[in-house]
């Protein structure tokens, strides 16, 4: 039922809780340019609809926050053009907000209530308007529908659309980017000595050429990116000693969590306390041995690996699966 203040397409993208996306990206990842595949589900993981909905909801969204140790730039609606500056159809965001709002304007009937036909047909549009490939655009209309959703139509349309990318950046073909990131670096003439640790790349912005720091092989993450010396915490308070946020090194506060964009076959299998921990931070809660969200502190590299790091982490996994027990007992008590 369509509830006061919302427009039709609203109505509809509020008919799909989480499992209802989870089906429909999974639907539209055969669809979506390897560049583009993993920055996608990434994307979704960061931004998580549970989570907006639960601070929504509440009666004082701010105790809350603090309740889960929400940290960092955790509202979408604050970062609606740049939380998706890592996904290469970002730099269509303007042409995708554009069409989106058109989409959610128009009375006309929709070629379909299915929610991928509709990103599908937003895609299509856009890529044959820019002459584009399809493939790269599924994945960013997907990122708007969601958080057209997650932010309200007014929020969407009030932002500039602005892409953030060097020139440098956008001239970069898709396989150029998705190749560099299984690219591992030569180890000089002295990398075929046993004796010689080997060293790695870790980039954590490809937008920038800057964003890397090295990494021993066999070195975790977090502990990695202490030895980048710059000045980190004065943009982001989360971060004492290099890129990554960092607190208890243990697994134990899920500040490090990070998305792998390429090289997640590099990395160690998923130890068994990071495997425990994940699911009551809310990150991801999956039996891959691999999975595109990691904790820094616990994932060892041995080669060069694409990260990108959130730019909030919080305690809420455990919340809302309290908040889903309470929902089935009340149904249960009403049927």
């Amino acid at each position: 039922m369509k509830q006061s203040g919302e427009t039709l397409f609203e109505a509809f993208l509020n008919q799909h809780d989480t499992r209802a996306w989870e089906v429909t990206v999974k639907s539209l990842l055969p669809h979506i340019h390897e560049v583009d595949k993993n920055a996608t589900q990434i994307w979704f993981y960061f931004f998580p609809l549970k989570l907006a909905k639960a601070l929504q909801q509440s009666e004082d969204p701010e105790k809350l926050a603090k309740k889960l140790l929400m940290l960092g730039k955790y509202h979408l609606k604050d970062q609606i053009d740049r939380s998706h500056e890592f996904l290469y159809g970002h730099r269509y965001w303007s042409a995708v907000k554009k069409a989106i709002q058109e989409h959610a304007a128009s009375s006309k009937a929709p070629s379909s209530l299915e929610l991928a036909a509709q990103i599908k047909e937003v895609a299509g549009r856009v890529a044959s308007e820019l002459k584009v490939d399809n493939s790269l655009l599924l994945g960013i209309v997907a990122v708007g529908f969601l958080t057209l959703q997650q932010v309200g139509i007014e929020a969407f349309k009030a932002s500039s659309g602005k892409i953030s990318l060097s020139e440098k950046v956008i001239k970069k073909s898709p396989d150029q980017i998705f190749n560099a990131r299984a690219k591992d670096e030569g180890q000089g003439i002295l990398g075929f000595l046993k004796t010689v640790d080997k060293v790695y790349n870790v980039t954590f912005n490809e937008n920038k050429e800057d964003c890397r720091y090295k990494l021993l092989d066999g070195q975790d993450l977090a502990t990695a990116a202490a030895s980048d010396k710059r000045d980190y915490r004065s943009k982001d308070p989360r971060c004492p000693e290099g890129p990554i946020p960092v607190e208890c090194r243990a697994a134990s506060c899920g500040t490090c969590w990070v998305g792998i964009l390429g090289g997640a076959e590099k990395l160690d299998p998923v130890s068994s306390k990071e495997r425990k921990m994940m699911p009551k931070f809310g990150y991801i809660d999956t039996e891959d041995q691999r999975p595109l969200i990691r904790l820094g502190c616990f994932t060892p590299a041995h080669g060069s690996v694409s990260i990108v790091i959130p730019p909030w982490n919080g305690y809420f996994g455990q919340y809302l699966r309290s908040l889903e027990d309470e929902n089935e007992e009340s149904n249960h008590t009403t049927a």
